[in-house]
């Protein structure tokens, strides 16, 4: 059972007139609009970065057969890549990974609609994917990098020998945490065909795929993760049944018999 969805010390909130509410509001709306021309700033320094050709040919396996990196665009300019922790010989996905992987699918008409095609890439066999894929009811495409360099050129996967050191992840050395990490990679191929590497973001970076995320951040209880970050994630699929709301107590005793 979640144990953060309980009694919140939100109930001690303060309570004001509605004027005042709405003085503070617009307050708050003022550091929103920073934040908002902020975000709008970062996103065009993103689209300004230069890009690094890919000059190694990757093969990944598809439901419909080999598939190269460039096929993987499928018509369009634009690749988005999840970097999707699914190790071979893993009974399944990552909690985390398969939480960003549940806002996909609704995402990928709209996503066609702006040039380009999502996928999600792991190094686990294609079979095992698809194992995974049907339990959790998801039609994004989902293809396999197993023997290939591919996780690891993207410094998302690491062999077992360096388990015992550091590794590089986010653009930096860290300690070995797992085998697989997350991670999101942007690609872009010209009118002759060449696939450029435009952008990769890791750690928090990865909440961009997580709307749920951003709807929570506009309750009052927030996130609401007192046992650590996403500690509540779970599979879709091993979930409890979401607790009823509880009414506070009027009064009188704590104490059930």
């Amino acid at each position: 059972m979640n144990t953060t969805m309980g009694k919140s010390s939100i109930t001690d909130h303060p309570v004001v007139s509605h004027e005042q509410w709405v003085t503070e509001r617009k307050r708050l709306l003022a550091r929103e609009k920073e934040l908002t021309h902020l975000r709008d700033q970062v996103a065009r320094e993103r689209r300004g970065l230069s890009w690094a050709r890919i000059d190694r040919v990757y093969t990944f396996d598809a439901p419909e057969g080999a598939r190269t990196l460039a096929d993987l665009f499928e018509g369009r300019r634009q690749l988005m890549v999840q970097h999707f922790m699914l190790g071979p010989g893993w009974e399944e996905g990552c909690p985390s990974c398969s939480f960003m992987a549940d806002h996909t699918d609704g995402m990928n008409v709209h996503l066609a609609q702006r040039d380009v095609t999502f996928v999600a890439i792991s190094r686990a066999p294609l079979a095992e994917i698809e194992r995974f894929r049907r339990r959790m009811g998801w039609k994004f495409k989902w293809v396999s990098s197993f023997g290939s360099d591919f996780n690891h050129d993207f410094h998302v996967s690491f062999a077992p020998q360096e388990a015992k050191g550091q590794v590089y992840y986010n653009y930096g050395t860290q300690p070995f945490e797992c085998e697989e990490l997350p991670g999101i990679s942007v690609f872009y191929k010209d009118d002759v065909g060449k696939v450029f590497h435009t952008y990769s973001t890791y750690r928090r970076g990865v909440e961009a795929m997580m709307g749920t995320y951003t709807l929570l951040d506009l309750t009052p209880k927030g996130r609401d993760e007192h046992d650590g970050p996403m500690a509540w994630v779970r599979h879709h699929d091993r979930y409890e049944p979401a607790p009823a709301v509880q009414a506070e107590p009027s009064g009188g005793s704590c104490c059930h018999t």
